[in-house]
């Protein structure tokens, strides 16, 4: 047993236990620890008959839905690096991530054949492909196809450790192109625990995720920290308001978590005041900040009021956290350092500089990354990640961001139920 084999863990230890419930094929589907286990075996043999080894890459290219989670615990136990392709951006920005990280697998939805057929003109790389819902013209094969004639003998990697890098996942800067993050699977670890403590993660939780899976906040904050605890994760694509309130109300989902425009939209849709919303306990927001308007709106017309966040992918997902009690406040603020990250405001000496006074972020904890595909971030001889940002903090320890070096920082809300 290894740090990278989760789920042989939890097929041990809760086989039975409801693990994930996918909306986004034909009909509902659930899964049991179990069975996730079974499925990330079986591919994780298909991808060493295609010749993934430790350390290769493979790359995924696919909307929210089980085969997401396949892949990434399949990498996992073949000690090999899951990376997350953003399938929103043109062929040409996606060849060059392409050449980035040189995947020698990419698996991608349907959708995308044509993107891929683009790239493959353009690398050199890819030594094998698997459509997710479409046949491969070679041999007639499609990924359930996959599974089932795939051996379920159990894979694993036993020296892999902490430091080595479980995924990479690139950063959604709005201009200029995205820069490439490994992650390791120590900060995957510790940004867990911070998640566990700041939501309160309870293995009865039924977390609906609508974010997309190739960003931070879909895999690392709203996925692996439930099936790390052993909770449920109820997986949607679909952003149609009327039917994630269903949803909601169906399987009674504890937390939910979306993008900002999945907020804005819910109140508009027509069974909003017909919807009880009474099993959420929390839900998180993330890529900008939620309008005061709209926090206004969910407190008054459902009793929800709003907590925020902050998180970087370098660093981790959830650096700070701010209660919801504090949203009104202190607006405007990122919040607190979570539990366990530490932050200064230093001047250009790198002397730490008191509340009310402005200079660059800097953070430290172990959840920083210390496998890195960029030189974005310098972390300096003591361990302190310099974010070239400028923010201040006030007597109470709450932190402002005054202006961004750049766009890589991506604002997180965290919505939680007045108990």
């Amino acid at each position: 047993m290894y740090i990278g084999d989760t789920l042989a863990r939890r097929a041990i230890y809760t086989p039975t236990s409801l693990a994930v419930i996918d909306t986004d094929h034909t009909g509902d589907t659930t899964y049991t620890y179990a069975d996730l286990n079974d499925r990330a075996n079986r591919f994780a043999n298909w991808l060493r008959k295609a010749g993934v080894k430790r350390g290769d890459r493979v790359g995924l290219m696919a909307h929210n839905g089980i085969e997401f989670l396949d892949v990434f615990f399949a990498c996992g136990k073949l000690g090999a690096v899951f990376v997350c392709f953003d399938w929103e951006l043109n062929w040409r920005q996606l060849t060059e991530m392409v050449n980035q990280t040189k995947p020698k697998v990419v698996i991608f939805s349907d959708e995308f054949a044509d993107t891929i057929a683009h790239i493959l003109f353009e690398t050199d790389s890819i030594r094998a492909m698997l459509n997710i819902e479409g046949y491969s013209i070679r041999d007639n094969r499609h990924f359930e196809n996959v599974l089932e004639r795939s051996s379920p003998e159990p894979v694993a990697t036993e020296d892999f450790t902490e430091n080595d890098i479980a995924c990479v996942i690139f950063t959604s800067a709005d201009t200029g192109m995205p820069h490439p993050i490994a992650i390791t699977y120590r900060s995957i670890a510790w940004n867990i625990l911070s998640t566990v403590i700041n939501h309160g993660l309870q293995t009865t939780d039924i977390v609906m995720n609508s974010f997309p899976m190739y960003q931070i906040g879909g895999l690392l904050v709203n996925a692996l920290p439930s099936l790390f605890l052993g909770g449920t994760i109820l997986l949607t694509t679909d952003t149609d308001s009327d039917l994630i309130l269903e949803l909601v109300d169906e399987y009674a989902v504890t937390i939910l978590a979306g993008l900002p425009k999945l907020f804005d939209a819910l109140p508009k849709a027509e069974n909003w005041h017909g919807a009880s919303l009474d099993s959420l306990r929390l839900c998180t927001s993330g890529g900008t900040p939620l309008p005061y308007e709209l926090v206004l709106k969910y407190r008054m017309n459902k009793d929800i009021q709003f907590q925020q966040g902050f998180g970087m992918s370098a660093f981790g997902s959830g650096i700070f956290s701010m209660a919801g009690d504090d949203a009104v406040r202190k607006l405007g603020s990122i919040g607190r350092p979570s539990f366990f990250v530490d932050a200064r405001i230093v001047d250009n000496k790198n002397t730490p500089l008191p509340p009310g006074e402005v200079g660059e972020l800097v953070l430290k904890g172990p959840s920083v990354n210390s496998n890195t595909l960029t030189t974005e971030y310098d972390l300096d001889s003591h361990g302190w990640l310099h974010t070239g940002d400028l923010a201040k903090f006030d007597e109470e320890w709450f932190f402002y961001i005054e202006e961004h070096k750049s766009n890589l920082f991506k604002s997180q809300s965290k919505v939680s139920t007045k108990s």
